[in-house]
């Protein structure tokens, strides 16, 4: 039986599809401005890829879970992140942090069940729309703005406010700041901030990071100390999502 998870985020859509050898495979594509055309082209993709449709079992989740139509069901994110997570750390009780596009989560993971999670979806502080503006304002791409960061020594910028971040912005660079404190006060504001909300929770002893930015080694260094525990980059961790609703999708009835 195939069992297929689709999450649709508000920058990236992934798919996670385990077949009879229950081994995972994953894609992702740009979710686009509208979430119902990605997830006809993700139904496209699958029928090319010889899956059959009909006899597979179909979750969706993510911030445009209700595009596709074709799902057999719809869970919230946060038990698919969960359930997905936890599985990629190894089935072990864990907290797991997912900074996304729009929103940064905590999620606290006890046998494989979401048992508290805490996210910040009211301002674009801390999430990967943060770390896009300010990116685009200092004319870098995301993965050239963390290789300045590394080189930087971080200069203060506001973790409140993207609009006062990016005016604070703005003005250092009209001040002659060099690039790369710029890009490590930026990166740092993100940390603090996705810190700042996980430390409103319990946290477990592992820890392990989702979402756009999981594969990341430095910014999860940052992350460790400022959280004051080792947070561990998972290299498939985007899937997080997709992942967790596949697993999920074999538990329903078709």
């Amino acid at each position: 039986m195939t069992r297929i998870g689709i999450d649709i985020g508000s920058t990236a859509s992934k798919v996670c599809v385990i077949g009879e050898d229950d081994r995972p495979r994953f894609e992702v594509l740009p979710t686009g401005w509208n979430s119902k055309i990605t997830a006809g082209i993700i139904k496209e993709n699958l029928e090319k890829l010889g899956v059959d449709l009909e006899s597979a079992k179909i979750v969706a989740t993510g911030y445009g879970r209700i595009s596709v139509e074709y799902a057999d069901k719809v869970i919230t994110e946060i038990t698919c992140h969960g359930r997905g997570g936890y599985e990629m750390a190894g089935q072990e009780d864990c907290s797991i942090i997912d900074v996304g596009g729009q929103d940064t989560k905590y999620i606290l993971v006890q046998d494989g069940r979401a048992v508290d999670f805490l996210m910040n979806d009211k301002c674009a502080a801390g999430t990967g729309k943060f770390i896009e503006v300010m990116a685009n304002r200092l004319g870098l791409t995301i993965e050239e703005l963390f290789e300045e960061a590394q080189r930087g020594k971080p200069i203060p910028i506001s973790s409140i406010c993207t609009v006062f971040a990016e005016s604070e912005v703005i003005n250092y660079m009209g001040e002659g700041r060099p690039k790369e404190e710029i890009a490590a006060g930026v990166i740092d504001s993100v940390a603090t901030k996705v810190v700042t909300l996980c430390q409103k929770k319990s946290i477990a002893d592992k820890c392990v990071i989702t979402g756009g930015l999981s594969g990341n080694e430095y910014f999860a260094e940052l992350l460790s100390k400022k959280l004051g525990r080792t947070v561990t980059p998972l290299p498939d961790g985007r899937y997080a999502g997709a992942y967790g609703a596949a697993i999920l999708a074999g538990k329903i009835e078709k």
